[in-house]
C-alpha cells in the first residue's frame, strides 16, 4: 500500500513537473499567434531587435494597452529598440501622428503621450485641429511658437509619411499591433489579449536573438 503511494506521488510530481516546463517553454505559431511580413520592413536601427508598436491616440484598446505595454518597454534589454507608429487611415489621424512626432521633437513626448490619450478617450476631445492640440501642449509648458514651428516642420511631415508607408508594408488592419524586427506582425486577434501580445513579442525577441546569434 505504501509502495502504491509513493509511486502515485512519484506520477503527479512527474507530471507537475512536465507542466512547469511546457508552460516556460510556449511556443506560438506562425500564421495563428503571429503572422510573417512578406517582404519584411525595413529597421530604423538595424544594429538592434526592433520593436515596433502602430497605435492611434483615439483608439480606446491602445489606451488600455498603454498600461500593459509602458512597463514591458521599460524592461527591454539593451539589445532591443521601441518605437511608436501613429497609424493613419483618415485624414485626422494625419494630425495626431504629427502631434507624436512634434512632441518627440520638441523633447517632451513623455509628458504629452499620456496627455493626448487621456484628451482623447477620457475627456472625449477629438482633437480635429492643429490649435486644439496647441492648447495641450501650451498647457503643458510647450511655447505656441515652438509647438507650431515642430507640428508645421519638414522633419515631422517626413515622418509621419515613414509612419504610413511602414503601416502599409507591414499590412497594418487595425490598432494596437505590433511588429518585431519588420518581420512578425502581432495583433490582439491573433496573439488573444494584449496580455498575450506582450508574450508572442517575447517570444519573436528571442527568436530573432537566436537567429542573430548563428
Amino acid at each position: 500500500m505504501i509502495k502504491k503511494l509513493v509511486l502515485a506521488l512519484s506520477f503527479m510530481a512527474f507530471g507537475l513537473s512536465c507542466a512547469a516546463e511546457d508552460d516556460a517553454a510556449t511556443t506560438y505559431v506562425a500564421g495563428t499567434h503571429y503572422e510573417l511580413i512578406t517582404p519584411p520592413v525595413r529597421s530604423v536601427d538595424p544594429d538592434k531587435i526592433e520593436v515596433g508598436e502602430f497605435f492611434w491616440y483615439g483608439c480606446i484598446h491602445c489606451y488600455n494597452f498603454e498600461l500593459l505595454l509602458e512597463p514591458w518597454v521599460e524592461k527591454l534589454p539593451e539589445d532591443v529598440s521601441y518605437r511608436g507608429i501613429p497609424a493613419v487611415w483618415a485624414e485626422p489621424m494625419k494630425l495626431h501622428a504629427k502631434a507624436y512626432y512634434a512632441a518627440q521633437a520638441l523633447g517632451v513626448l513623455d509628458i504629452m503621450h499620456p496627455v493626448i490619450f487621456q484628451a482623447m478617450n477620457v475627456d472625449h476631445k477629438k482633437l480635429l485641429s492643429q490649435g486644439e492640440i496647441a492648447a495641450l501642449f501650451t498647457a503643458n509648458g510647450v511655447s505656441e511658437e515652438d509647438f507650431n514651428k515642430a507640428f508645421n516642420s519638414f522633419g515631422v511631415n517626413s515622418q509621419v509619411s515613414q509612419a504610413m508607408a511602414t503601416a502599409k508594408a507591414a499590412k497594418l488592419k487595425g490598432t494596437p499591433a505590433m511588429m518585431v524586427n519588420g518581420k512578425y506582425y502581432i495583433s490582439q486577434q491573433t496573439a488573444g489579449s494584449q496580455a498575450n501580445m506582450l508574450k508572442v513579442a517575447d517570444f519573436l525577441i528571442e527568436k530573432e536573438r537566436a537567429a542573430n546569434a548563428d
